[in-house]
């Protein structure tokens, strides 16, 4: 059972796939939370969620003050567990919005434009370096002054694999899951 951990909509409970996705766990999820209350200002932020399953890094950030969060899962029956999640976890933060967008996320970067403060990338473990680097290569001319990028990977997957426009900033081991944080290079 995943629930959202502090803020406006702690306690929701979300729904989850059974299959599909590989959510981030629950004391992952707390740590990486209480990263970012040290490090981070969430009131007024704009959230990306890419890779997002059923949204628990995006809703948790709403929860706790976000402005706006873009949710991108290419799995049909996955978004629309997100759009549900959403749903609820908008009617404690009504001034939030979500967008839930089904595409891949090398299509959805490709394509899109704004800005973010935030990013949320948990792709499913077996996806390759190169991948990945042209995901963080795309997500770059995204990105405000002073983002955060987090990057949710397997431990046996060693460094992330950061483009020219992305500084590590912290690395964060929990058993098997490795949290990467990035910024924009100077």
């Amino acid at each position: 059972m995943t629930r959202i951990i502090a803020g406006a909509a702690g306690g929701a409970v979300l729904r989850a796939s059974h299959s599909g996705t590989r959510p981030t766990s629950d004391r992952v999820r707390e740590a990486l939370f209480s990263a970012l209350e040290s490090a981070f200002e969430f009131e007024g932020a704009r959230v990306l969620d890419l890779y997002a399953g059923t949204g628990a890094l995006a809703l948790e950030s709403l929860s706790r003050g976000a402005e706006s969060a873009v949710l991108v899962e290419r799995s049909g029956s996955v978004c629309r567990l997100a759009r549900a999640n959403a749903r609820q976890v908008l009617e404690s933060v009504p001034a939030a919005r979500a967008d839930v967008v089904e595409s891949t996320v090398r299509s959805w970067l490709a394509s899109a434009a704004g800005e973010f403060d935030l990013v949320f990338l948990d792709p499913p473990y077996d996806l390759g370096d190169a991948e990945c680097a042209e995901a963080l290569d795309l997500l770059v001319p995204l990105l405000s002054e002073d983002a955060l990028v987090v990057l949710e990977r397997s431990t046996r997957s060693g460094d992330a694999p950061l483009p020219a426009g992305l500084a590590l900033w912290r690395r964060r081991d929990y058993g098997d899951t490795a949290l990467h944080f990035a910024e924009p290079a100077a």
